[in-house]
């Protein structure tokens, strides 16, 4: 009897799990499964992500500076291991894509004293913009992907609609097709 409980309870627990995992047919609510390009009928627009930018303080960064066009968000810190391991590979995506209609931009969080973040970046020649947001709070943004695990990057469609999600840090040959098929897509 005690057998069949315990067996009745993995079920349960399995059936839940399975329902509530990854991208769920017919739930566009779900968080899409790592990687995955999301079926544009189930894809969720994000709000603005916007802060000040990290190497020129003062100055304004959004997504929304990026209209029309599909945008590679990665959220980072210096502190994070992976994100300083991948940093060359989002560099990698970002050189393959040049000129093709692809924006990136970086939210770096949780570092509290800027002259490291910036001197990451300077030292290792990334060449897109980052919001400085040691708080997060430029995160809101995401909506249903503000909970996020760093480092976490994005791919939005030309609507800035979620049309990937890569948690942990990323190779290029990961995120370069998702991107291109973004870029592919038709606007609409």
């Amino acid at each position: 009897m005690r057998l069949s409980v315990v067996r009745a309870a993995v079920v349960l627990v399995g059936v839940a799990f399975a329902g509530g995992a990854g991208c769920g047919a017919g739930n566009p609510s779900a968080v899409p499964v790592n990687g995955a390009l999301v079926p544009v009928e189930q894809r969720v627009a994000i709000d603005a992500v916007a802060g000040e930018d990290l190497v020129e303080p003062g100055k304004a960064l959004s997504s929304n500076d990026f209209a029309g066009e599909v945008v590679v968000l990665n959220v980072w810190g210096t502190w994070c291991g992976p994100c300083r391991g991948e940093v060359g590979e989002l560099e990698r995506v970002r050189a393959d894509t040049e000129g093709a209609g692809v924006e990136f931009l970086g939210v770096d969080i949780r570092d509290n004293d800027r002259s490291v973040p910036v001197d990451f970046v300077r030292d290792r020649g990334v060449g897109y913009p980052s919001i400085y947001d040691p708080a997060g709070r430029s995160l809101v943004g995401l909506g249903k992907y503000r909970s996020i695990a760093v480092p976490t990057t994005l791919v939005l469609d030309r609507r800035h609609r979620v049309a990937a999600v890569f948690h942990g840090a990323v190779l290029a040959e990961d995120v370069l097709p998702r991107v291109r098929e973004a870029v592919a897509e038709a606007v609409g």
